[in-house]
Protein backbone atom coordinates (compact mmCIF):
# COMPACT_ATOMS: atom_id res chain seq x y z
CA UNK A 1 0.00 0.00 0.00
CA UNK A 2 2.10 2.88 -1.29
CA UNK A 3 1.96 6.58 0.42
CA UNK A 4 0.92 8.37 -2.47
CA UNK A 5 -2.80 7.23 -3.45
CA UNK A 6 -3.79 7.79 -6.85
CA UNK A 7 -5.87 10.63 -8.24
CA UNK A 8 -9.54 10.15 -8.77
CA UNK A 9 -12.78 11.86 -8.45
CA UNK A 10 -13.94 12.69 -4.89
CA UNK A 11 -16.10 9.86 -2.90
CA UNK A 12 -19.16 10.32 -1.30
CA UNK A 13 -19.75 10.61 2.19
CA UNK A 14 -22.41 8.05 2.36
CA UNK A 15 -20.19 5.08 0.91
CA UNK A 16 -22.75 5.21 -1.59
CA UNK A 17 -21.90 2.90 -5.17
CA UNK A 18 -23.18 2.89 -8.54
CA UNK A 19 -25.75 0.58 -10.01
CA UNK A 20 -23.14 -0.81 -12.02
CA UNK A 21 -21.12 -2.11 -9.01
CA UNK A 22 -24.23 -4.69 -7.89
CA UNK A 23 -24.44 -6.44 -11.06
CA UNK A 24 -23.28 -10.36 -10.90
CA UNK A 25 -21.94 -9.60 -7.65
CA UNK A 26 -23.46 -12.52 -6.61
CA UNK A 27 -20.73 -14.67 -8.42
CA UNK A 28 -17.91 -12.99 -6.97
CA UNK A 29 -16.10 -13.48 -4.33
CA UNK A 30 -15.51 -11.40 -1.55
CA UNK A 31 -12.79 -10.60 0.61
CA UNK A 32 -11.91 -8.05 3.62
CA UNK A 33 -8.57 -6.26 3.98
CA UNK A 34 -7.83 -4.68 7.31
CA UNK A 35 -5.11 -2.14 7.49
CA UNK A 36 -3.37 -1.77 10.81
CA UNK A 37 -1.15 1.42 10.03
CA UNK A 38 1.06 1.06 13.42
CA UNK A 39 5.04 -0.05 13.54
CA UNK A 40 7.32 -0.22 16.73
CA UNK A 41 10.14 1.53 14.20
CA UNK A 42 9.96 2.78 10.33
CA UNK A 43 12.18 0.46 8.22
CA UNK A 44 14.14 2.98 5.68
CA UNK A 45 12.90 0.78 2.65
CA UNK A 46 9.51 0.88 3.66
CA UNK A 47 6.75 3.22 1.60
CA UNK A 48 3.67 2.07 3.30
CA UNK A 49 0.81 4.07 4.91
CA UNK A 50 2.59 3.36 8.51
CA UNK A 51 3.12 5.12 11.67
CA UNK A 52 4.95 4.96 15.09
CA UNK A 53 3.69 6.08 18.06
CA UNK A 54 5.87 9.22 18.14
CA UNK A 55 4.05 10.43 14.90
CA UNK A 56 0.25 9.88 16.00
CA UNK A 57 -1.47 13.02 17.11
CA UNK A 58 -4.79 12.99 19.75
CA UNK A 59 -7.89 10.95 18.34
CA UNK A 60 -5.27 8.40 16.38
CA UNK A 61 -4.22 6.21 19.59
CA UNK A 62 -3.60 2.91 19.14
CA UNK A 63 -5.91 2.25 22.23
CA UNK A 64 -9.00 2.78 20.05
CA UNK A 65 -8.47 1.42 16.74
CA UNK A 66 -10.51 -1.68 16.91
CA UNK A 67 -13.06 -0.16 18.05
CA UNK A 68 -12.88 2.42 15.31
CA UNK A 69 -12.21 -0.34 12.69
CA UNK A 70 -15.54 -1.99 13.19
CA UNK A 71 -17.43 0.85 12.71
CA UNK A 72 -15.77 1.20 8.97
CA UNK A 73 -16.84 -2.63 8.90
CA UNK A 74 -20.76 -1.71 9.85
CA UNK A 75 -20.79 1.40 7.51
CA UNK A 76 -19.35 -0.65 4.60
CA UNK A 77 -21.43 -3.68 5.48
CA UNK A 78 -24.38 -1.03 5.52
CA UNK A 79 -23.15 1.18 2.33
CA UNK A 80 -23.05 -2.06 0.12
CA UNK A 81 -26.26 -3.26 0.79
CA UNK A 82 -28.38 0.47 0.41
CA UNK A 83 -26.39 0.23 -3.07
CA UNK A 84 -27.93 -3.01 -4.01
CA UNK A 85 -24.87 -5.11 -3.61
CA UNK A 86 -25.92 -8.57 -2.80
CA UNK A 87 -24.27 -9.68 0.49
CA UNK A 88 -21.70 -12.41 0.80
CA UNK A 89 -19.50 -14.15 3.13
CA UNK A 90 -16.07 -13.11 3.26
CA UNK A 91 -14.18 -16.12 1.78
CA UNK A 92 -10.27 -14.33 2.52
CA UNK A 93 -9.84 -11.95 5.24
CA UNK A 94 -6.19 -10.49 5.29
CA UNK A 95 -4.93 -8.48 8.08
CA UNK A 96 -1.75 -6.06 7.04
CA UNK A 97 0.03 -3.04 7.95
CA UNK A 98 1.70 -1.67 10.01
CA UNK A 99 2.13 -4.44 12.20
CA UNK A 100 -0.89 -5.69 13.11
CA UNK A 101 0.38 -7.71 16.06
CA UNK A 102 1.44 -4.46 17.87
CA UNK A 103 -1.94 -4.57 18.59
CA UNK A 104 -3.56 -7.17 21.45
CA UNK A 105 -4.58 -10.22 20.32
CA UNK A 106 -8.18 -9.53 21.21
CA UNK A 107 -8.15 -6.37 19.58
CA UNK A 108 -7.22 -8.80 16.20
CA UNK A 109 -9.74 -10.89 17.29
CA UNK A 110 -12.54 -8.08 18.17
CA UNK A 111 -11.86 -6.26 14.53
CA UNK A 112 -12.52 -10.14 12.87
CA UNK A 113 -15.40 -10.45 14.65
CA UNK A 114 -17.00 -7.57 13.58
CA UNK A 115 -16.32 -9.03 9.59
CA UNK A 116 -18.24 -12.15 11.01
CA UNK A 117 -20.82 -9.76 12.70
CA UNK A 118 -21.42 -8.01 9.44
CA UNK A 119 -21.06 -10.08 6.49
CA UNK A 120 -19.87 -13.41 7.46
CA UNK A 121 -17.05 -15.74 7.07
CA UNK A 122 -17.26 -18.95 4.58
CA UNK A 123 -16.82 -22.02 5.92
CA UNK A 124 -13.06 -22.51 5.20
CA UNK A 125 -12.52 -19.29 4.59
CA UNK A 126 -8.59 -18.43 4.79
CA UNK A 127 -7.57 -15.86 7.82
CA UNK A 128 -4.01 -14.37 7.68
CA UNK A 129 -1.96 -12.02 9.69
CA UNK A 130 1.02 -10.57 9.06
CA UNK A 131 3.47 -10.26 11.77
CA UNK A 132 6.72 -9.39 13.11
CA UNK A 133 9.03 -12.24 14.37
CA UNK A 134 9.40 -10.20 17.75
CA UNK A 135 6.17 -8.89 17.74
CA UNK A 136 4.19 -12.44 18.41
CA UNK A 137 4.83 -15.51 21.30
CA UNK A 138 3.14 -18.83 21.89
CA UNK A 139 0.65 -17.52 23.71
CA UNK A 140 -0.06 -14.69 21.08
CA UNK A 141 -0.70 -17.13 18.14
CA UNK A 142 -2.73 -19.25 19.93
CA UNK A 143 -5.45 -16.15 21.02
CA UNK A 144 -5.16 -15.88 16.87
CA UNK A 145 -5.94 -19.33 16.52
CA UNK A 146 -8.49 -19.42 19.04
CA UNK A 147 -10.39 -16.44 17.60
CA UNK A 148 -10.99 -17.67 13.70
CA UNK A 149 -7.44 -17.24 11.91
CA UNK A 150 -5.79 -19.64 9.72
CA UNK A 151 -2.78 -18.46 8.55
CA UNK A 152 0.33 -15.85 9.54
CA UNK A 153 2.47 -14.17 7.40
CA UNK A 154 5.81 -13.39 9.14
CA UNK A 155 8.21 -10.84 7.46
CA UNK A 156 11.83 -12.84 7.68
CA UNK A 157 13.45 -10.84 5.05
CA UNK A 158 16.68 -12.01 5.60
CA UNK A 159 18.75 -14.33 7.51
CA UNK A 160 21.81 -12.28 7.62
CA UNK A 161 22.54 -9.75 10.69
CA UNK A 162 24.18 -6.93 8.76
CA UNK A 163 21.14 -7.07 5.79
CA UNK A 164 18.37 -7.14 8.31
CA UNK A 165 20.01 -4.58 10.00
CA UNK A 166 20.32 -2.13 6.40
CA UNK A 167 16.83 -2.82 6.41
CA UNK A 168 15.99 -1.61 9.69
CA UNK A 169 14.50 -4.90 10.98
CA UNK A 170 14.27 -5.32 14.43
CA UNK A 171 14.49 -9.08 14.98
CA UNK A 172 17.00 -11.96 15.15
CA UNK A 173 17.51 -14.72 12.75
CA UNK A 174 17.03 -16.95 14.99
CA UNK A 175 13.55 -15.78 16.62
CA UNK A 176 11.68 -16.83 12.86
CA UNK A 177 12.06 -20.88 13.65
CA UNK A 178 10.61 -20.30 17.06
CA UNK A 179 7.72 -18.22 16.08
CA UNK A 180 7.12 -20.95 13.08
CA UNK A 181 6.91 -23.61 15.39
CA UNK A 182 4.80 -21.71 17.65
CA UNK A 183 2.56 -20.82 14.95
CA UNK A 184 2.42 -24.68 13.81
CA UNK A 185 1.66 -25.69 17.31
CA UNK A 186 -1.51 -23.45 17.16
CA UNK A 187 -2.78 -25.04 14.05
CA UNK A 188 -1.91 -22.08 11.68
CA UNK A 189 -0.18 -22.72 8.71
CA UNK A 190 2.73 -20.29 7.68
CA UNK A 191 4.07 -17.90 5.07
CA UNK A 192 7.57 -16.40 5.38
CA UNK A 193 8.27 -12.96 3.38
CA UNK A 194 12.23 -12.49 1.95
CA UNK A 195 13.05 -9.57 0.45
CA UNK A 196 16.46 -10.05 -1.85
CA UNK A 197 18.81 -7.10 -3.51
CA UNK A 198 19.28 -5.38 -0.29
CA UNK A 199 22.43 -2.71 -0.60
CA UNK A 200 25.84 -5.08 0.17
CA UNK A 201 23.59 -8.13 0.21
CA UNK A 202 25.70 -11.13 -1.41
CA UNK A 203 24.37 -14.11 -3.62
CA UNK A 204 25.74 -15.84 -1.03
CA UNK A 205 23.73 -14.20 2.09
CA UNK A 206 20.66 -14.44 -0.41
CA UNK A 207 21.10 -18.36 -0.48
CA UNK A 208 21.88 -18.07 3.22
CA UNK A 209 18.41 -16.66 3.71
CA UNK A 210 16.66 -19.08 1.55
CA UNK A 211 18.27 -22.23 3.14
CA UNK A 212 17.24 -21.05 6.32
CA UNK A 213 13.92 -20.27 5.44
CA UNK A 214 12.87 -23.26 3.57
CA UNK A 215 14.73 -25.22 7.23
CA UNK A 216 11.62 -23.65 8.54
CA UNK A 217 9.24 -25.34 6.48
CA UNK A 218 6.64 -23.09 5.92
CA UNK A 219 3.62 -23.70 4.20
CA UNK A 220 4.03 -20.50 1.75
CA UNK A 221 7.32 -17.95 0.96
CA UNK A 222 6.94 -15.28 -0.67
CA UNK A 223 10.30 -13.21 -2.28
CA UNK A 224 10.00 -9.68 -3.35
CA UNK A 225 13.06 -7.57 -4.83
CA UNK A 226 13.83 -4.61 -3.16
CA UNK A 227 12.46 -1.77 -4.57
CA UNK A 228 14.05 1.48 -3.90
CA UNK A 229 10.95 4.14 -2.84
CA UNK A 230 11.37 8.06 -3.36
CA UNK A 231 11.59 9.87 -0.26
CA UNK A 232 12.27 6.58 1.76
CA UNK A 233 15.28 7.08 4.09
CA UNK A 234 17.25 4.52 1.98
CA UNK A 235 17.02 5.85 -0.76
CA UNK A 236 18.54 9.64 1.26
CA UNK A 237 21.24 6.99 1.97
CA UNK A 238 21.94 5.68 -1.49
CA UNK A 239 21.84 9.30 -2.65
CA UNK A 240 24.88 10.34 -0.11
CA UNK A 241 26.50 7.30 -1.27
CA UNK A 242 26.65 5.38 2.10
CA UNK A 243 25.54 2.37 0.73
CA UNK A 244 24.64 1.17 -3.21
CA UNK A 245 21.96 1.13 -5.60
CA UNK A 246 20.70 -2.49 -5.95
CA UNK A 247 21.54 -4.29 -8.98
CA UNK A 248 19.33 -5.40 -11.68
CA UNK A 249 21.05 -8.09 -12.65
CA UNK A 250 22.00 -9.04 -8.99
CA UNK A 251 18.18 -9.00 -8.88
CA UNK A 252 17.81 -11.57 -11.61
CA UNK A 253 20.53 -13.56 -10.71
CA UNK A 254 18.73 -13.85 -6.65
CA UNK A 255 15.50 -14.79 -8.32
CA UNK A 256 16.39 -17.39 -10.54
CA UNK A 257 18.25 -18.95 -7.25
CA UNK A 258 15.08 -18.48 -5.25
CA UNK A 259 13.21 -20.30 -8.38
CA UNK A 260 15.84 -23.19 -8.24
CA UNK A 261 15.47 -23.73 -4.55
CA UNK A 262 11.94 -23.35 -3.91
CA UNK A 263 11.52 -25.96 -6.65
CA UNK A 264 13.93 -28.28 -5.49
CA UNK A 265 12.31 -28.13 -1.98
CA UNK A 266 8.49 -29.25 -3.54
CA UNK A 267 7.50 -25.80 -4.11
CA UNK A 268 5.53 -24.38 -6.85
CA UNK A 269 5.66 -20.79 -8.08
CA UNK A 270 2.22 -19.10 -8.47
CA UNK A 271 2.58 -15.80 -9.07
CA UNK A 272 5.92 -13.88 -9.96
CA UNK A 273 6.76 -13.31 -6.20
CA UNK A 274 5.06 -16.16 -4.70
CA UNK A 275 5.33 -20.05 -4.16
CA UNK A 276 3.10 -22.53 -2.30
CA UNK A 277 3.78 -26.18 -1.37
CA UNK A 278 0.31 -27.29 -2.96
CA UNK A 279 -2.80 -25.39 -4.16
CA UNK A 280 -4.40 -25.17 -1.10
CA UNK A 281 -1.37 -23.23 0.64
CA UNK A 282 -1.59 -20.70 -1.66
CA UNK A 283 -2.32 -16.76 -0.51
CA UNK A 284 -6.12 -16.83 -1.91
CA UNK A 285 -7.03 -13.35 -0.81
CA UNK A 286 -3.76 -12.03 -2.72
CA UNK A 287 -4.72 -14.19 -5.97
CA UNK A 288 -8.22 -12.53 -4.98
CA UNK A 289 -6.43 -9.08 -5.99
CA UNK A 290 -4.87 -10.70 -9.05
CA UNK A 291 -8.08 -11.88 -10.77
CA UNK A 292 -9.82 -8.77 -9.73
CA UNK A 293 -12.57 -9.85 -7.49
CA UNK A 294 -14.21 -7.95 -4.68
CA UNK A 295 -13.00 -6.59 -1.50
CA UNK A 296 -13.68 -3.83 1.02
CA UNK A 297 -10.75 -2.63 2.42
CA UNK A 298 -11.09 -0.73 5.86
CA UNK A 299 -8.38 1.18 8.00
CA UNK A 300 -6.45 4.23 6.94
CA UNK A 301 -5.25 4.24 3.47
CA UNK A 302 -6.99 0.88 2.32
CA UNK A 303 -8.27 0.03 -1.02
CA UNK A 304 -11.08 -1.34 -2.24
CA UNK A 305 -12.39 -2.85 -5.22
CA UNK A 306 -16.58 -3.67 -5.95
CA UNK A 307 -17.54 -4.22 -9.71
CA UNK A 308 -15.46 -2.59 -11.17
CA UNK A 309 -15.34 0.64 -8.85
CA UNK A 310 -12.13 1.30 -7.04
CA UNK A 311 -11.70 3.49 -3.82
CA UNK A 312 -9.01 4.53 -1.33
CA UNK A 313 -9.45 5.83 2.37
CA UNK A 314 -7.79 8.95 3.59
CA UNK A 315 -4.55 8.20 4.73
CA UNK A 316 -3.88 10.08 8.37
CA UNK A 317 -5.11 8.05 11.52
CA UNK A 318 -5.95 10.83 12.76
CA UNK A 319 -8.44 11.82 9.56
CA UNK A 320 -9.95 8.51 9.57
CA UNK A 321 -11.35 8.36 13.03
CA UNK A 322 -12.52 12.08 12.63
CA UNK A 323 -14.48 10.34 9.72
CA UNK A 324 -15.47 7.59 10.99
CA UNK A 325 -16.55 9.60 14.46
CA UNK A 326 -18.78 11.27 12.16
CA UNK A 327 -20.66 8.42 10.67
CA UNK A 328 -18.93 9.62 7.13
CA UNK A 329 -17.55 7.26 4.51
CA UNK A 330 -13.69 7.11 5.27
CA UNK A 331 -13.31 6.97 1.81
CA UNK A 332 -11.42 10.28 -0.20
CA UNK A 333 -11.56 9.18 -3.85
CA UNK A 334 -12.68 6.77 -5.78
CA UNK A 335 -12.73 5.98 -9.89
CA UNK A 336 -15.01 4.24 -11.61
CA UNK A 337 -13.31 1.82 -14.36
CA UNK A 338 -14.78 1.32 -17.84
CA UNK A 339 -14.40 -1.93 -20.03
CA UNK A 340 -11.73 -0.92 -21.86
CA UNK A 341 -9.52 -0.52 -18.26
CA UNK A 342 -10.79 -3.23 -16.60
CA UNK A 343 -9.47 -5.69 -19.56
CA UNK A 344 -6.35 -3.91 -19.44
CA UNK A 345 -6.08 -4.60 -15.66
CA UNK A 346 -6.58 -8.17 -16.13
CA UNK A 347 -3.87 -8.64 -18.86
CA UNK A 348 -1.47 -6.66 -16.31
CA UNK A 349 -2.25 -9.04 -13.70
CA UNK A 350 -3.07 -12.11 -15.19
CA UNK A 351 0.11 -12.87 -17.04
CA UNK A 352 2.00 -12.74 -13.21
CA UNK A 353 0.02 -15.70 -12.68
CA UNK A 354 0.62 -19.05 -13.14
CA UNK A 355 -2.71 -20.20 -14.18
CA UNK A 356 -2.28 -17.74 -16.95
CA UNK A 357 -4.57 -14.69 -19.37
CA UNK A 358 -6.85 -16.93 -21.33
CA UNK A 359 -5.69 -15.17 -25.08
CA UNK A 360 -9.40 -14.61 -25.86
CA UNK A 361 -8.78 -11.50 -23.66
CA UNK A 362 -6.70 -10.29 -25.63
CA UNK A 363 -7.77 -8.24 -28.98
CA UNK A 364 -7.14 -9.75 -32.52
CA UNK A 365 -4.21 -6.80 -32.84
CA UNK A 366 -2.90 -7.94 -29.31
CA UNK A 367 -2.90 -11.57 -30.30
CA UNK A 368 -0.58 -10.97 -33.21
CA UNK A 369 2.58 -10.67 -30.09
CA UNK A 370 1.89 -13.87 -28.90
CA UNK A 371 4.47 -16.05 -31.40
CA UNK A 372 7.57 -13.29 -30.92
CA UNK A 373 6.65 -14.15 -27.49
CA UNK A 374 6.59 -17.78 -27.89
CA UNK A 375 10.00 -17.56 -29.96
CA UNK A 376 11.79 -15.10 -27.54
CA UNK A 377 11.37 -17.32 -24.26
CA UNK A 378 9.00 -15.30 -22.82
CA UNK A 379 5.75 -17.21 -22.55
CA UNK A 380 5.21 -21.31 -22.45
CA UNK A 381 4.48 -21.95 -25.76
CA UNK A 382 2.41 -25.24 -24.95
CA UNK A 383 0.29 -23.14 -23.06
CA UNK A 384 -0.11 -20.40 -25.90
CA UNK A 385 -1.20 -22.98 -28.87
CA UNK A 386 -5.19 -23.85 -29.46
CA UNK A 387 -5.45 -27.45 -28.65
CA UNK A 388 -9.07 -29.16 -29.13
CA UNK A 389 -11.28 -28.78 -25.81
CA UNK A 390 -8.40 -26.80 -24.04
CA UNK A 391 -8.46 -22.32 -24.32
CA UNK A 392 -5.19 -21.19 -25.24
CA UNK A 393 -3.69 -19.18 -22.31
CA UNK A 394 -0.48 -16.45 -21.42
CA UNK A 395 1.79 -17.95 -19.64
CA UNK A 396 5.47 -16.47 -18.47
CA UNK A 397 8.03 -18.89 -18.68
CA UNK A 398 10.88 -18.24 -15.85
CA UNK A 399 12.74 -15.68 -18.80
CA UNK A 400 9.25 -13.89 -18.46
CA UNK A 401 8.49 -13.84 -15.17
CA UNK A 402 12.00 -11.61 -14.88
CA UNK A 403 10.57 -9.29 -17.77
CA UNK A 404 7.28 -9.24 -17.16
CA UNK A 405 6.64 -5.68 -18.00
CA UNK A 406 8.00 -6.35 -21.66
CA UNK A 407 5.53 -9.39 -21.77
CA UNK A 408 2.66 -6.39 -20.67
CA UNK A 409 4.30 -4.07 -23.28
CA UNK A 410 4.31 -5.88 -26.34
CA UNK A 411 1.04 -7.79 -25.53
CA UNK A 412 -0.40 -4.01 -25.71
CA UNK A 413 1.35 -2.31 -27.88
Amino acid sequence: MPSTPPEGEPAPADGLLPASAAEDAGGRDFGVYVHVPYCRVRCGYCDFNTYTASELGGGASQAGYAAQLRRELAFGAGALRRSGVADRPASTVFFGGGTPTLLPASDLAAMLAGVREEWGIAPGAEVTTEANPDSVDADYLAALAAAGFTRVSFGMQSAVPQVLATLDRTHAPERVPLVVRWAREAGLQVSLDLIYGTPGESLGDWRRSLDAALSCEPDHLSAYALIVEPGTRLAARIRRGEVAEPDDDLHAEMYEEADAALAAAGFDWYEISNWSRSPGTRSRHNLAYWRGADWWGAGPGAHSHVGGVRWWNVKHPRAYADRIDAGLSPALARELLDAETRRVERVLLETRISEGLPAGVLAERERRAIPGLIADGLIDGRAAIPIAGREPRIVPTLRGRLLADTVVHRLLG
